[in-house]
Order: structure tokens, then C-alpha cells, then sequence
């Protein structure tokens, strides 16, 4: 049994959700937000397991909402977009429900959710995942499956798979929040899982240059590159 919170602007919309998710009875306390601000205080506070977002949501959408949380819970999106029109989006998300809201299929999609499995606390960021959205594609990304994270300005990009997008995120407030055993500050612009390196050179001036298993080669400050020396007992 876990919590889960219902996002919907439309009262009516909302409570029929509501008394789907009740009648079913997956969850043992079903909170409810009218837009996205509101969720995000739930979510900060409650730390429900499941969201169930509409997408069109008065101030910030479903998306922008997702795109300002640190860490994503698991989305079940319930949605008057076509089947057509959300297939378009590059979607990791554990389902969505067309409205109107039929039990039968809410109940399909809280089965896909497999909530017996041990819930991931919050505070353990690298394992959780975000969401990272480049013009219609979206994705649920795992921090764990992203290789590189590259500053440009107050964004970043994220390199995961073939896929290059940018996140709402400055890099040193990602070097804040990331795992420092699995993500190091190789330099000025870049943070590298080090899971993902293939090798080290000896590069100019006592640096290294690091080359990552998907052929990417990276050169390492010269601080940078005595600090991996020592990690690496080079």
C-alpha cells in the first residue's frame, strides 16, 4: 500500500479520480492538487509514490510541472490528448489513461505500477530519475543513464543513449545534488559518470584526457586530473 496524489484543475474531473482510485483501493491516502504549485508543496511534504497528472493545467502544464521537480515519482497521466497525440512524445512514463476515466483502465495502469516493490527515498537522488522534455519528445531519464552532464550557462546538457537535450539546471547545482561516488567535476563545463569511462591517457601538462565507452574523449583540469590520479591509484 503507498500514497499517491491526483493533480486535475477541474473539481468534477478530480473527485470522479478520486472515487475511481477509492473504489479500487491501491492506496492507503489519496491526496489532491488543483495545479501544479499545489503538487509540488504535496509532493515536497507527503512524498506520495504515484502522481496521476492531467496535462493541461492552469499556470505551469503537466510537463513544465514535471520539468521543475528535482526527482520524478511515478506518472500515470490521465489525459484528454488523443491516443495519437501523447504517442507523438518519447514517453517512459508508466501509462496514461484517456479521458473520460473508465475503472477498468485505472485499474490496468495501477497494475503497471508494481507498488510492492520497496519505495526509493527521496533524498537518494542518483537513483531516481528526471524529466527532461526537447521540443515534442519527453522522457523519464534515470540519473544512473545519464554519461555526461555538460554546462551551458544556467542549463545543461544531459547525454544519455544518442539523446542530447537540455535540463532547467546549472552544473553547479547539479555537482550539489549528484552523487560524488558515481558523478565527478572532470572541469569548468562537464561532470562525467564514471561508470561509463573506457580509459585514461596521460594528456598535456600532467592532465588526462578520459575517453567514455560511448567514444566521447574528455580532457580533465590539471587539478582534476591529480584528484583521479589519487582515485584511481594511477
Amino acid at each position: 500500500m503507498s500514497n499517491c496524489l491526483v493533480v486535475e484543475d477541474s473539481r468534477l474531473a478530480r473527485k470522479e479520480i478520486v472515487t475511481i482510485l477509492s473504489d479500487i483501493g491501491a492506496f492507503d491516502e489519496i491526496m489532491e492538487a488543483e495545479n501544479g504549485e499545489d503538487a509540488k508543496v504535496l509532493l515536497e511534504k507527503f512524498s506520495p509514490e504515484v502522481v496521476f497528472l492531467d496535462i493541461h493545467l492552469p499556470g505551469m502544464n503537466g510537463f513544465e510541472f514535471l520539468e521543475s521537480l528535482d526527482q520524478i515519482p511515478k506518472v500515470i497521466f490521465t489525459t484528454a490528448y488523443d491516443e495519437y497525440a501523447i504517442k507523438s512524445f518519447d514517453y517512459n512514463a508508466i501509462d496514461y489513461v484517456l479521458k473520460p476515466i473508465k475503472k477498468e483502465r485505472l485499474e490496468k495502469a495501477i497494475v503497471k505500477l508494481d507498488l510492492g516493490k520497496t519505495k526509493t527515498k527521496r533524498s537518494d537522488f542518483p537513483t531516481q530519475q528526471i524529466f527532461v522534455r526537447d521540443g515534442e519528445k519527453c522522457w523519464f531519464v534515470k540519473i544512473s543513464d545519464i554519461r555526461i552532464f555538460e554546462s551551458m550557462g544556467n542549463y545543461s546538457r544531459i547525454y544519455f543513449e544518442e539523446n542530447k537535450p537540455l535540463v532547467q539546471r546549472s552544473l553547479n547545482y547539479l555537482e550539489g545534488v549528484l552523487d560524488e561516488s558515481t558523478f565527478f567535476r572532470v572541469n569548468r563545463q562537464q561532470i562525467i559518470n564514471l561508470n561509463y569511462i573506457e580509459k585514461l591517457d596521460t594528456w598535456f601538462n600532467g592532465k588526462l584526457k578520459i575517453t567514455m565507452k560511448t567514444g566521447e574523449e574528455i580532457e580533465v583540469s590539471r587539478r582534476r586530473s591529480n584528484e583521479i590520479k589519487r582515485m584511481f591509484s594511477l
